[in-house]
């Protein structure tokens, strides 16, 4: 590849791109190694120039009605829709995440913003008469959003932060993360001809720089971030010291439980694998802690174990693959110490655990799809791995059983599999987590709520009631006449 092919990108704001800035960064393909971009390094300096102009664009926004702001957002979903195979198949090569479910990512993409531009028309407030006239209670934007989403689902997350923040009247100022921004700022391309100037701005950058100066910008009304729990703190802090509110969706360890009176087993173990293995493990939702009855745990594993050694490891852009690879070396070093230390600490490697060998990608970073046996006492059953690593656990006592599952700082999401009702319904109630799934992981369609408890963080996404989240109450009480002086 020559220069002269390589696309460059500067931060987008106030509607158009700018020239890359003198300081810039590369992206590179996940699998090759390959360069694929240049972008902009953006610092306070753009940061500050992105939110001022959200914050000129605001009034204006605001002022649409919801059905104007709604028909800019269908044609937005649109226009993403109309160019989704190249924009996929341009995440996949960045992320490293394969083809079929990079179009899957791009299906929910526009789903995300056709639900928020429908259901936006239908958020109000509320209103009554009173003993002297009337209460009108109004929801009101407020005003320049801050939104920060990481490398793993970039088209998704972007889709998810800023459909309700601009549905609800707000303008944004996005941060992509460095390790995955070139799809996110071809999805901008598309906005540019949609949006006002100003509506929405995207600064590309380091976390550091760029994270740090737009969780602290004074105009900055709102925050939201997707990422690690350690980071989400300092978000929240960021935001608590001004007392901006934040929605934080951040990491998990989500248990997913198989009863003996599953069904079809065969269809459970599909599921399970994909419930761990879908972003390449990198996800933050994904079930990494497969609890198995007694009674079929040996029948069980061993379908699992062949369903994981089934599977297709190979470059990302091949119709068969079914796993690729990690977004970087140094994240792939730590899965696969993770995996060693685990070892180390007494679980058994069941299946993989070691670098996988695609031929002609030696570049890649490939894991193999991995399971261990494990405690839930140990590192690996506690700490996220964000990888292809499923931990197995077997259990026999539903009271010690519930126990485990629960004990974990996080509480994103959990998996149920039983064909008893009761069991499905009672357990469900006993998970702490933002979402339960029963019988299908990962069953999240638009207007599933979808937030996390404990660590796992704040707020909900993907829902009617986000738009709550981006917009404030005021009260207008009007009296119908002056009552006499006293």
């Amino acid at each position: 590849m020559t220069d002269r092919t390589i696309p460059e990108y500067g931060a987008f704001i106030d509607g158009r791109f700018r020239e890359l800035g003198p300081v810039w960064f590369e992206a590179r393909e996940a699998a090759t190694g390959e360069i694929l971009a240049r972008l902009t390094r953006s610092g306070p300096a753009e940061v500050d120039d992105a939110v001022e102009a959200a914050d000129r664009a605001f009034p204006a926004w605001a002022a649409l009605t919801a059905e104007h702001r709604a028909a800019l957002l269908m044609r937005f979903a649109a226009a993403i829709e109309e160019n989704a195979e190249t924009l996929a198949r341009l995440e996949s090569v960045d992320t490293g995440r394969h083809i079929r479910e990079m179009r899957e990512d791009y299906a929910a993409t526009v789903t995300q913003l056709r639900y928020f531009a429908s259901v936006v028309l239908a958020h109000e407030g509320f209103g009554r008469q009173l003993a002297t006239g009337y209460l009108v209670a109004k929801r009101v934007p407020l005003g320049v959003c801050g939104q920060i989403i990481p490398w793993n689902d970039p088209a998704v997350m972007m889709a998810f932060k800023i459909a309700p923040a601009l549905a609800a009247g707000n303008t944004v100022v996005l941060k992509p993360d460095r390790n995955a921004s070139v799809s996110v700022m071809e999805i901008t391309r598309l906005a540019a001809d949609i949006f006002p100037p100003g509506v929405l701005n995207v600064v590309p950058g380091y976390g550091t720089e760029v994270g740090s100066a737009l969780t602290a910008h004074p105009k900055v009304r709102k925050l939201a971030f997707t990422g690690s729990t350690e980071t989400g703190r300092t978000v929240a802090e960021a935001g608590a010291s001004r007392l901006v509110s934040s929605i934080l969706e951040l990491g998990g360890k989500s248990p997913s439980i198989v009863f003996p009176d599953i069904e079809d087993m065969d269809a459970v173990v599909a599921n399970a694998t994909f419930g761990v293995l879908m972003c390449n493990g990198q996800s933050c939702l994904a079930g990494t802690r497969l609890f198995v009855h007694a009674d079929i745990y040996d029948r069980f594993l061993e379908l699992l174990v062949a369903r994981f050694e089934s599977l297709q490891v190979g470059p990302p852009l091949d119709e068969t693959t079914d796993l690729s690879g990690m977004i970087h070396a140094e994240h792939a070093k730590k899965v696969l110490s993770m995996i060693e230390a685990g070892i180390a600490e007494g679980a058994r490697l069941v299946t993989g655990g070691h670098r996988a060998h695609v031929p002609g990608f030696e570049q890649g970073n490939f894991i193999e799809p991995t399971i261990l046996e494990a405690t839930n006492a140990m590192s690996v059953a506690r700490e996220e791995i964000f990888g292809p690593v499923l931990c197995v656990i077997r259990w026999d006592d539903y009271e010690t059983m519930i126990a485990e599952a629960n004990d974990t700082p996080y509480g994103l999401a959990s998996g149920i599999y039983t064909s008893n009702l009761r069991h499905a319904m009672d357990t469900a109630d006993r998970l702490d987590a933002g979402s339960v799934w029963i019988n299908e992981y990962f069953n999240l369609s638009g207007g599933v709520p979808f937030g996390g408890f404990k660590d796992s963080g704040l707020g909900r996404e993907f829902c009617f009631d986000t738009l709550n989240e981006y917009t404030q109450l005021k009260s207008i009480t009007i009296a119908t006449s002056t009552k006499p002086a006293a």
